[in-house]
């Protein structure tokens, strides 16, 4: 007796991954994968929602739209890239960890970023924390007043804000300076004991950019449009921003 034949369905088209191989240059590598896992070696969130970074790329390949549309891993992803860096292919996964966020209704996001993307977009600091320029500098000189009186070794230090002409500008979480102030210091000290140029603008001091996690096109660049006109307007060579 003759066994009746196994149809193998036909194959899938991911219009999510098509999308996302139009804007990437030479299609982001997308379908080079080589299935090594050397992306989820590396990667911090694989295993989260039992889910990894080539299993995310292979349901792209499948045509599985849906699910990678909806799970929760893609806001578990840091976004580091380390998954392209060890991947013999240079693929990029995180372009479409990136599109599966954008693709997220705004209700349907994380809160806490949503709500950090939001108080970055209230003032020109940039704060996800809500800092004002005044906080800002009240923080910063009264720190720097404390290390310069505590420690004689670091009595010339300085954490200049605003001052023209400096080489470089630097930005600094937002969080430091509104519940961990000291957390400034160390890298005052490094700037300092290397003769380094360099000055804080108020503008723009937060180096986070909590709208480009969110995947808002329009609002990161907005925020990344205050920083950069910051740097220009005080007359630095070099943005130096810690996130």
């Amino acid at each position: 007796m003759g066994e009746a034949a196994i149809k193998i369905g036909r194959k899938h088209k991911s219009v999510f991954k098509d999308k996302v191989m139009e804007i990437l240059p030479n299609g982001g590598n997308l379908n080079a994968c080589l299935t090594c896992g050397a992306c989820a070696s590396g990667c911090p969130a694989t295993g989260l929602e039992g889910m990894d970074p080539r299993k995310f790329l292979r349901m792209a390949a499948l045509g599985m739209d849906e699910e990678i549309l909806s799970t929760n891993w893609v806001w578990m992803c840091s976004m580091c890239q380390r998954c392209i860096y060890v991947c013999p292919m240079e693929i990029n996964i995180p372009q479409l960890v990136f599109h599966a966020r954008k693709s997220w209704p705004r209700e349907k996001k994380p809160r806490g970023i949503a709500g950090s993307c939001d108080q970055a977009l209230k003032n020109d600091t940039c704060s996800a924390m809500g800092a004002t320029e005044e906080d800002f500098e009240f923080v910063v000189n009264d720190v720097l007043e404390e290390y310069r009186e505590g420690q004689p070794e670091f009595a010339e230090m300085t954490a200049d804000i605003n001052r023209e002409g400096a080489y470089y500008v630097l930005n600094q979480n937002s969080r430091e300076p509104v519940t961990e102030p000291d957390e400034m210091v160390p890298l005052w000290k490094i700037l300092h004991l290397a003769g380094a140029d360099w000055t804080y603008s108020s503008k723009g001091f937060a180096a986070e950019n909590y709208c480009l996690f969110m995947a808002e096109d329009e609002n990161w660049e907005k925020i990344v449009r205050i920083k950069a006109k910051a740097v220009d307007d005080l007359g630095a060579k070099v943005w130096l921003n810690t996130e």
